[in-house]
């Protein structure tokens, strides 16, 4: 079988600096994961101020969401990143943390953009996810 998902940066487009410009995916079954936060198993913040505990926090959840669906890191094809307080120290925060998780030669296609605010104040990270399975 072929693999089911191309990771494609077409040559006239500028050379994607930790992310795909495009992913290809044939699939049976798409799995959309809404945002997460870095919330643990009861609801409290983890590392309330720490942007890195939070990304890792995040993609934590993203695994268990991830595996309640059959799939793993490997299966994503779309990240969209909601930023509080974004710079470009954050952006390298949260890309440090994420190698963590995802495979650098395989990076899904991602969005990252600052917002103004998350659902509580001391949240600073949400990421949603779409998955592949089949």
């Amino acid at each position: 079988m072929s693999d089911p998902i191309h990771y494609l940066n077409p040559p006239l487009l500028a050379r994607p600096n930790g992310f795909s410009h495009l992913t290809e995916a044939t699939v049976d079954r798409m799995v959309f994961i809404s945002g997460q936060v870095a919330y643990d198993p009861s609801g409290a913040i983890v590392g309330a101020g720490d942007l890195a505990a939070q990304t890792r926090q995040v993609f934590v959840n993203l695994g268990h969401a991830l595996a309640a669906a059959n799939a793993g890191f490997d299966s994503v094809v779309k990240l969209n990143f909601f930023v509080r307080d974004i710079s470009e120290a954050a952006v390298a925060t949260i890309r440090q943390v994420r190698k963590e998780f995802l495979v650098e030669t395989a990076l899904p296609a991602s969005t990252m953009v600052g917002v103004a605010g998350l659902a509580k104040e001391a949240l600073l990270l949400e990421v949603e996810a779409y998955a592949l399975k089949g």
